[in-house]
């Protein structure tokens, strides 16, 4: 027994993520427009999933975007460390220019990607994180029937790196999917059980609708909803040095 859907959504804009600083495991809260992509994206996926569980990260970026959701159902939210973003160590807060300043070569060999793992000083390597997410998920998803939707809310390396190992892609080497966006994303159907990987993407980067600097500029008398929902992913690289948090 399994569920049959797993949603993966990224928590809403902080302050953070406005000055391209990286996150990683800092507990940065939610912006004003931050709240507000929560608020918009939860009753969005909404119409379009109705999930039967909520598993969260439990910092608080991404416990309170999934609340903004799970309200919605009358759902518990239940949080899970395993499900934080991957740790950058000595290089949170900071912006890409200043980590190239100070860590020029280890910042070189993270940005250029490749075979390359590129831990951060006192940081945590792509494939533990990879698979300390992609264990959460599965756990998670197991303890559900087989009809069953789960979203996870968590954070843009963080998912995209789960993703990788789900699809059964190296989560080192292999870069071929865009992060997520704020308070945008993925849906993954399961596959049948003698096919490999169990896993298949049926949406991904999707959103409540805005175009892109209407999300970035939150509530207002030139929001709209006019704007088409995209499911397809774009190539580029998963994390794109600081944006990804």
């Amino acid at each position: 027994m399994a569920a049959r859907t797993v949603v993966l959504l990224r928590h809403g804009r902080t302050p953070w993520n406005v000055a391209k600083r990286l996150q990683g495991q800092s507990d940065v809260a939610l912006d004003e427009v931050g709240r507000w992509q929560a608020v918009e994206a939860a009753a969005a996926l909404v119409r379009r999933v109705r999930a039967d569980a909520v598993v969260t990260s439990d910092l608080s970026r991404a416990a309170d975007t999934a609340r903004a959701y799970a309200g919605l159902l009358g759902l518990d939210v239940v949080p899970d460390e395993r499900l934080r973003e991957r740790a950058f160590g000595r290089w949170e807060g900071l912006t890409g220019p200043e980590i190239e300043a100070r860590w020029p070569e280890e910042y070189g060999v993270w940005r250029r990607g490749g075979e390359a793992d590129g831990v951060p000083p006192e940081g945590e390597g792509r494939r533990a994180t990879a698979e300390r997410v992609a264990g959460a998920i599965a756990e998670h998803a197991e303890r559900l029937d087989d009809d069953a939707t789960l979203l996870v809310v968590s954070h843009g390396a963080s998912i995209n790196l789960a993703l990788t190992v789900m699809l059964g892609l190296d989560p080192v080497g292999w870069r071929g999917m865009v992060g997520l966006d704020n308070a945008h994303w993925s849906e993954l159907k399961r596959m049948r059980s003698d096919l490999v990987p169990a896993w298949r993407v049926a949406a991904h980067n999707v959103g409540a609708g805005y175009a892109p600097d209407e999300w970035q500029a939150g509530p207002g008398p030139e929001a709209s909803l006019d704007a088409p929902e995209s499911d397809a992913a774009a190539p580029g690289d998963l994390e794109q040095g600081a944006r990804s948090a």
